[in-house]
């Protein structure tokens, strides 16, 4: 497995793309007043990430069940 060079996120092409979603649909969109309400809108912009968005492969919570279910490995 190689590793993303010091100081090259670009390097790591996953990231990069859940960096980009997350700056475009929660951060660039919503003004925040309090931590709290930083805390509320990630929250949930990420149980819609994660739970109802369409994703072209498994969504996280799919992959932990499929994962627990021994229906997956990782090696």
């Amino acid at each position: 497995m190689e590793f993303a060079r010091p100081g090259k996120p670009s390097d790591n092409i996953f990231i990069e793309s859940f960096n980009c979603s997350l700056r475009d649909e929660c951060l660039s969109i919503n003004c925040f007043l309090t931590l709290q309400d930083v805390q509320e809108k990630l929250n949930a912009w990420k149980l819609d990430y994660n739970d109802y968005r369409l994703h072209s492969s498994l969504t996280p919570n799919e992959f932990i069940e499929m994962l627990l279910k021994k229906q997956i490995s990782l090696f």
